[in-house]
């Protein structure tokens, strides 16, 4: 009966089948094929390898149709989708090697790479992206093959992996980096990057605001980056933590649900954030995507146009979520990289239309002259399964559940007759089955439309801008720039024939442990939502509310019951209830499941030991600005350190029930040091490699400043002992330190050896690592990819004749054995 081996029964072999299998692992030394040696490895035929198709009719005809080029235009605009993305970076405009950085682009590689020939033709030199400012965007276009056979190019590929893993410079799409410039950051802004992963543009949004604020000094604005995905939040964390910011909180929301952190109960002597609100919102939504189809080639095989259809009712969703949190005379850059109009300017146009007049498209032709654009398109069509619909009176009755009318150019209904619409679910066109209704009588016969005139929208939708592959050699994208003039209006009465759905019973990912009752959205206006499948997903109305500048504002979708919203993991400012008594609430667990409370440091003791270890200033602003992520107060493993408007960001949070999912906040500024050695030390944190740069400034103790020489040999070697160093001076002072975490400062005038007025230094150009005082030696605490870039670094700048580490086997030799390294 069963699969047993008994006796007489052996295990089932390929003879006992009357047709064996061909085995496709095995080749044939011997087929060889005569018909396409393309497509041959060494003479034998290789069935298991396709290149990846670069057509789809159904692609070619849907933008035939919509218009997107002019007819002459097709064969190029096809051409270009066809071929390879070409490479783009940007330079940290707020690195401390930023100018070293642009200058060996223009100087060095700029022209050993101009005039380079392989294997008979003469390869694209780089160039910066004309339209992006201060030369900080750079253009290049070789191929794999190419930097393999070229070893210019093979020694700026390693340049630009280097600086791209040290966060000097960003790979990113070329048209990716244009909705940040159209914000209008500056440093006192709150900014809402609501889809954030994988975090190119926050990186970028992160450095035009410190690339604003005064030298040295944290800018008072802060970037909040939101993305659904956990996993994808990790890649988003990973992006940012290169650039060192303490101005930065990654959160895990649902975009059209993300909270407001309204406060549960008004408190006297509260301060005046009554909600969480921004000043620019980057709304770069979910799409098809299909603008990147030169880097993604996979796109053409898996191509249809109901995926455009199916997002949007979200995409809108999350439009409107993110203009109800943007602060009036505020601006969202609303960005999709679909070519599609439905995803495009169907949904800046049902904005407007909601909206109604307290938000503008505006008009931002002028701004960068050099980028080529188009404007945004006036009139589109649906298509739907059944084919093409210029209307929303044209839809098929049985597909209405697939298109909405805010599709179309008007956003209008047009002529139905309500009393069948009505009256469908019961007159036999309709049967119920277990996925849902179905149709049950020929769908063609009832989608037959008469009519086929094109809406066109009376918006001032042309202010939108189109970027297509063939203008500039890049990728596609739409951009639509609004300004929010007044608060939003309230919300009509759900008339009877708007479909309401209910929310998916599914629990959302950002949703707390335990099920919220009486959970509100606010400013969201009713919208039927399609997923990708056909399937309806809507708010009820009953969650749906006005919105009320100034007043009390109720709890946010992520609110919880009474109960929940007391579970507070940090322990605040002392806030005085009804009765006047001081409460102060711990618990050990956040109200989100998985995440780390976020809490703020109040160990004196702690705090104390570290400002006198380092003799930190008393003007570096300590407290309430040092939070960890370990409930446990009595063994912290790390602090960081956030801004001031973070700390108020994290207090709002904290009156409204935690009403935000962190997932990382804040700049690493001290370690524990664990080690035996470490232990035994007046202070038991070293400072981080991360907060160095804003540390710096404020320590007077622990700090001492080393020529030229000796910091090479410390990036190089790691260890030296205080006898061994070239300036037995700076050895002298390295042994008089206290054992610990130290810091070590590259001197800017050799003839210098008094420690400079920290309010006369310029900081911005100071280069300076972290190190350890053991017993007799001084010890490097950076990582070895952050020397090898110091030390390139300290080549270019300072003209060193020789590159540390390329002595000869002999020098190092016998440099090594004078240095005398320990670890």
């Amino acid at each position: 009966m069963g699969g047993g081996r008994g006796r007489n029964k052996a295990r089932t072999q390929r003879k006992h089948f009357k047709e064996g299998r061909e085995n496709v692992w095995k080749s044939d030394s011997t087929t060889t094929t005569t018909t396409d040696n393309s497509n041959n490895n060494n003479g034998r035929f290789d069935p298991g390898w396709e290149p990846f198709l670069s057509n789809n009719a159904a692609f070619e005809e849907y933008y035939k149709e919509q218009g997107i080029v002019t007819e002459e235009e097709w064969d190029t605009f096809m051409d270009f989708l066809r071929k390879p993305l070409p490479a783009a970076f940007r330079i940290n405009a707020s690195s401390q090697f930023c100018s070293d950085i642009r200058l060996q682009l223009e100087n060095d590689f700029s022209k050993s790479l101009q005039g380079e020939v392989i294997d008979g033709d003469e390869i694209e030199p780089i160039r910066p992206l004309p339209w992006y400012p201060d030369n900080l965007a750079w253009h290049s276009n070789f191929s794999r093959k190419q930097i393999r056979k070229n070893e210019n190019l093979g020694r700026f590929h390693e340049f630009l992996k280097l600086e791209n893993e040290i966060g000097n410079i960003t790979r990113q799409e070329a048209v990716s980096m244009i909705p940040p410039l159209f914000l209008d950051v500056k440093p006192d802004h709150y900014v809402l990057d609501m889809c954030a992963a994988p975090g190119s543009k926050t990186f970028q949004l992160l450095e035009i605001i410190y690339q604003s604020a005064n030298p040295g000094f944290l800018p008072n604005g802060l970037i909040v980056a939101n993305d659904l995905d956990v996993q994808r939040c990790n890649l988003l964390i990973h992006q940012t933590k290169r650039i060192c910011t303490a101005n930065l909180v990654v959160t895990n929301h649902e975009a059209q649900h993300f909270p407001s952190c309204r406060p549960i109960s008004k408190i006297e002597s509260e301060p005046t954030h009554s909600q969480l609100t921004f000043d620019c919102v980057l709304c770069d939504v979910p799409c098809s995507g299909d603008g990147t189809i030169r880097k993604a080639p996979d796109i053409w095989r898996r191509w249809n146009s109901g995926t455009g259809n199916g997002l949007h009712s979200l995409q809108i969703l999350i439009a409107m979520r993110g203009l109800s949190v943007l602060k009036v005379g505020g601006r969202m850059v609303y960005s999709t990289c679909s070519m599609n109009p439905i995803e495009d300017e169907a949904v800046v146009a049902e904005i407007l239309r909601r909206c109604k007049g307290s938000v503008e498209l505006l008009d931002v032709s002028s701004r960068h002259p050099q980028l080529v654009r188009r404007p945004g398109l006036k009139k589109w069509k649906v298509c739907d399964k059944n084919g093409w619909v210029a209307s929303y009176k044209d839809v098929c009755k049985l597909n209405r559940n697939g298109v909405l009318p805010s599709m179309f150019p008007s956003g209008r209904e047009g002529v139905i007759d309500q009393a069948d619409d009505d009256n469908k679910h019961v007159s036999g066109d309709y049967e119920k089955m277990d996925d849902g209704l179905q149709p049950t009588n020929d769908i063609g016969s009832q989608c037959e439309s008469n009519c086929l005139d094109e809406e066109v929208s009376n918006l001032p939708l042309e202010r939108c801008m189109r970027i297509m592959p063939h203008d500039q050699n890049g990728g596609a994208f739409f951009i639509a720039v609004l300004h929010k003039h007044s608060p939003l209006p309230a919300l009509a009465p759900i008339e009877k024939k708007t479909r309401n759905f209910k929310v998916n019973a599914r629990t959302r990912n950002d949703e707390p442990s335990e099920a919220l009752p009486n959970q509100v959205v606010e400013d969201v206006i009713v919208s039927d939502t399609k997923s990708t499948d056909g399937t309806n997903e809507q708010l009820q109305a009953d969650l749906i509310e006005k919105e009320h500048d100034g007043a009390i504002l109720k709890p946010d979708a992520c609110n919880g019951s009474k109960e929940n919203n007391s579970a507070e993991v940090m322990t605040v400012v002392d806030q005085k209830a009804a009765t006047g008594n001081v409460i102060r609430k711990r618990h050990l667990q956040t109200q989100w499941k998985g995440v780390d409370p976020v809490v703020f440091l109040k160990d004196e003791n702690v705090i104390e030991s570290i400002k006198t270890f380092y003799g930190l200033i008393e003007s570096f602003p300590f407290e309430g600005h040092l939070i960890t992520r370990n409930s446990d107060t009595s063994h912290v493993k790390r602090i960081y350190y956030i801004s001031k408007s973070i700390k108020d960001i994290l207090e709002l949070n904290l009156r409204s029930g935690q009403q935000l999912k962190i997932t990382s906040v804040g700049l690493k500024m001290f370690e524990r040091q664990t080690s035996q050695e470490g232990t035994s030390t007046p202070c038991l944190f070293r400072i981080s490699s991360e907060g160095l740069p804003l540390i710096l400034p404020y320590i007077t103790k622990q700090i001492i400043h080393a020529t030229l020489t000796d910091f090479q040999n410390l990036l190089q070697y790691k260890s030296i002992k205080f006898a061994n160093f070239a300036d037995p001076e700076f050895g002298e002072k390295a042994s008089n330190l206290e054992m610990g975490c130290c810091v070590v400062v590259l001197k800017q005038d050799e003839d210098t050896n008094a420690l400079p007025d920290v309010k006369n230094v310029d900081y911005s150009s100071t280069i300076a690592i972290g190190c350890w005082r053991g017993k007799a030696s001084l010890c490097v605490m950076v990582t070895a990819l952050d020397c090898q870039e110091l030390l390139e670094r300290l080549r270019l700048r300072m003209g060193l004749e020789k590159e540390p580490g390329k002595q000869s086997c002999s020098d190092e030799d016998s440099t090594q054995e004078r240095l005398g390294q320990i670890r």
